[in-house]
C-alpha cells in the first residue's frame, strides 16, 4: 500500500513538468486576438450565460472556427456578427439591439420591477386600511361582552 501511495505522489509530483503552454489555434496572432475580441461579444448557446470566448462546450468551439475562417476570409466584425445573427438570432448577441422583437428582452425587467413595486404598495395600503378597524362604543362592547358570557354560560 505504501509503495502505492509513493508512486501516485511522486507521479503527482512529476505531471506538472510535462505540461505545455497552450498553443493558438490560428498561425497569426492577430487573427487570434480579433476573434477574442468579437467572441466576448457574442453568447454561448449552449452555456447561454458565458461568453463564446470563455465557453468550452463543444458548438462553441465550432463556432470560434466558424469566426476564425470568416476572419481569415476578410470579413468585418459586423460583417461576422450580422451573419451569426443571420443563422442563431439575436439571442447570440451579448448586447442585441433594441428593436421591436427585443423589448420585452430590454424593457421586461424593468415592468417586472414596476409591478412589484406597484403590487407592494397596493398591499402595504391594504394592510393599512385593515388596520384602521372600527372602534367599538360603548353599546357595542357591551353587547359583544354580553355575547361573549352566554357563549361561557352554555358550555
Amino acid at each position: 500500500m505504501k509503495v502505492w501511495f509513493a508512486l501516485i505522489l511522486c507521479w503527482q509530483l512529476l505531471a506538472p513538468a510535462y505540461a505545455n503552454e497552450a498553443v493558438p489555434l490560428a498561425d497569426d496572432p492577430v487573427v487570434e486576438q480579433r476573434l477574442i475580441t468579437i467572441a466576448e461579444e457574442l453568447r454561448c448557446l449552449v452555456c447561454q450565460n458565458e461568453s463564446l470566448a470563455g465557453s468550452r462546450a463543444e458548438l462553441a468551439n465550432d463556432l470560434r472556427r466558424e469566426v476564425r475562417s470568416l476572419i481569415t476570409a476578410g470579413k468585418s466584425d459586423a460583417e461576422i456578427k450580422e451573419f451569426l445573427v443571420s443563422r442563431y438570432g439575436d439571442f447570440v448577441l451579448y448586447k442585441p439591439p433594441v428593436k421591436p422583437s427585443t423589448w420585452l428582452l430590454w424593457f421586461g425587467p424593468l415592468l417586472l420591477l414596476l409591478g412589484a413595486v406597484w403590487l407592494l404598495i397596493r398591499t402595504i395600503r391594504q394592510t393599512q386600511n385593515n388596520a384602521n378597524t372600527e372602534v367599538l362604543d360603548d353599546t357595542k362592547r357591551a353587547r359583544a361582552q354580553a355575547l361573549l358570557q352566554e357563549t361561557e354560560t352554555s358550555k
